[in-house]
């Protein structure tokens, strides 16, 4: 077991993902960099992954007990509406091009690369994998979010760290 491994038990990886110029895309970027305005557990990493959906997988290959991607998700619901989403709830798909593509890697290509690479590397994903979503409102060509999306920033962010509290460290996800 290597040194980061035998320290995995105690590492979350908090990452925003997402595109700053295709409008709401950019909610996991500006989520992050929000969070990072709070004090949070010694252990947490925080990362603005951005598009770097490659650069996200091989992260995770250092060993973390719990990912939390903070990232736009479209589910049919308002714009503006906060998911919290627990990994495994549905099954990842293999995403097929898109998954050589690491300008355009969604969770499920992401978590399907980490299970690639950790089958190769005998490395361990993390053992809880959560997205905090958000509705978003449009997808198209410009920096800034939505009216809607902005304003869910602030919830997501909530929503993050009440997940972070030593309290909820293996408590199942609230419906949401």
């Amino acid at each position: 077991m290597t040194e980061h491994q035998s320290g995995s038990a105690d590492r979350v990886l908090v990452a925003g993902v997402g595109n700053i110029f295709l409008g709401d895309d950019g909610f996991g970027v500006e989520a992050v960099r929000r969070l990072g305005e709070h004090p949070l557990p010694a252990g947490v990493e925080l990362v603005d992954f951005g598009v770097r959906g490659v650069h996200l997988a091989y992260q995770l290959l250092d060993g973390y007990r719990m990912l939390v991607l903070l990232d736009a998700t479209s589910r049919g619901g308002a714009p503006g509406t906060v998911y919290l989403i627990e990994a495994g709830e549905q099954p990842v798909e293999q995403a097929g091009p898109a998954l050589l593509d690491g300008h355009r890697m969604g969770p499920d290509a992401v978590l399907a690369l980490l299970a690639t690479l950790s089958a190769g590397t005998g490395g361990t994903p993390p053992a809880r994998v959560l997205v905090v979503g958000c509705e978003p409102a449009s997808l198209a060509e410009g920096i800034g979010l939505s009216a809607p999306v902005a304003a869910a920033v602030d919830e997501a962010v909530t929503v993050v760290r009440d997940l972070l509290a030593p309290a909820a460290a293996d408590r199942a996800p609230a419906g949401r």
